[in-house]
C-alpha cells in the first residue's frame, strides 16, 4: 500500500485536451468529458465524513481520467465505472449488467417471454411516448424536469446533472415516457446512446409510487431493450446491478466495473471499515492508478 498520489504520464492519453474560456480559465476535455478545476469534484459523504467523486458519477458511465484530472482532484478523490479497456484502476464488487437486446435469442426465451407478455397486459391501457433528443440541446433544467424526485430520492447532485448534460453533448439521449389513460405520468425514463459501444446506457428512471403495483422499473427497462433492438444497438446497459434483483430478469452478459481511490491513509474515510474505501477497494488498492496485467 502507498500512501503517495502518483503522477501520471500525459502521453496516456492523446487525446484528452484543454482549451482556455473567455475568463482564461482552462476547460479539460476527454471523449465525452469536460471539466474545469472548479467544477470537476462533487462532494459526497459516508455518515458525517466527507469524500469527492466526480462531475459524472451519478448518471454517467465509462468515466475515464487524465494525469491533470487526478492532480486537480480534491481528496479523498474516487472514480467509479472507468473504461474496461482503459489502463486505470482496478475491478470493484458490482458489475454492469448488459441486455443483449440485438440477439433473437434473447427474446425467444421461454421465461422472459412469459415474463413481458405479463407486462405487456399489466400495462396494457397505458400509452407510450419515445422521444430521442440531441444531446447538445438538453439544459441542466429539462434535466431536472425529467427526473427531480429521482434525484432527490437518491441524493443526486444537482453538479452531478450538469454532469450528465456535459456527457450527452455529443449524443442522442432517449427518453420513454408511460402515461395512464387518466393522464397520469407513470414513468419517465431517460437513456443515453452510445454508438461507439453499440449499446444504450441506462442512466436514471424516475416513476410514479401510486403505479409501484404495475412494476414500473421493470416495464421501463422492457421498454428501453425493445427501442435498442428496433434501431439496431447490440446492447442495452442497465447500469450496475449489485443492488438490484429484479434486473436479472433482463441481464445476458455481465461487465466488469473498474474503480480508482486517492487517499491519505490517515483519512477519516480511510480509518473507517465501513466506508467505500473499503467496501468497494482493498486498502493495497488505494491510491492505485495504474490497472495490473490480469485485472
Amino acid at each position: 500500500m502507498n500512501s503517495d498520489f502518483h503522477p501520471l504520464d500525459a502521453a496516456a492519453h492523446p487525446s484528452a485536451g484543454w482549451a482556455h474560456t473567455s475568463n482564461e480559465t482552462p476547460v479539460y476535455t476527454l471523449q465525452h468529458q469536460s471539466w474545469t478545476a472548479d467544477n470537476l469534484c462533487v462532494e459526497s459523504f459516508h455518515e458525517e465524513t466527507g469524500y469527492y467523486t466526480s462531475r459524472w458519477d451519478a448518471l454517467c458511465p465509462y468515466i475515464d481520467v487524465t494525469p491533470e484530472m487526478l492532480d486537480m482532484a480534491q481528496k479523498p478523490f474516487i472514480v467509479y465505472a472507468l473504461p474496461p479497456e482503459g489502463n486505470y484502476g482496478v475491478p470493484i464488487n458490482d458489475k454492469y449488467g448488459l441486455v443483449h437486446a440485438g440477439s433473437e435469442d434473447f427474446w425467444k426465451d421461454e421465461r422472459r417471454a412469459r415474463k413481458f407478455r405479463e407486462l405487456d397486459k399489466l400495462n396494457k391501457h397505458f400509452s407510450v411516448t419515445e422521444q430521442l433528443i440531441a444531446g447538445k440541446d438538453m439544459t441542466v433544467e429539462q434535466v431536472f424536469a425529467l427526473g427531480s424526485e429521482h434525484f432527490d430520492a437518491y441524493e443526486i447532485h444537482a453538479k452531478e446533472v450538469e454532469g450528465f448534460v456535459d456527457y450527452v453533448r455529443d449524443l442522442d439521449v432517449l427518453v420513454l415516457q408511460v402515461h395512464a389513460d387518466n393522464g397520469d405520468l407513470v414513468l419517465t425514463d431517460v437513456s443515453m446512446v452510445l454508438p461507439e459501444r453499440d449499446q444504450v446506457y441506462g442512466s436514471f428512471c424516475q416513476w410514479n409510487t401510486d403505479y409501484k403495483n404495475r412494476s414500473p422499473g421493470i416495464y421501463a427497462c422492457l421498454l428501453a431493450a425493445r427501442w435498442t433492438a428496433k434501431h439496431g444497438y447490440k446492447y442495452y446497459n442497465l447500469g450496475p446491478v449489485g443492488d438490484y434483483g429484479y434486473k436479472s430478469l433482463f441481464v445476458t452478459d455481465f461487465e466488469p466495473i473498474y474503480g480508482l481511490a486517492m487517499t491519505d491513509v490517515q483519512h477519516a474515510l480511510a480509518l473507517d471499515p465501513t466506508s467505500p474505501l473499503h467496501t468497494d477497494f482493498k486498502p493495497s488498492e488505494w491510491n492505485q492508478i495504474y490497472r495490473t496485467r490480469g485485472n
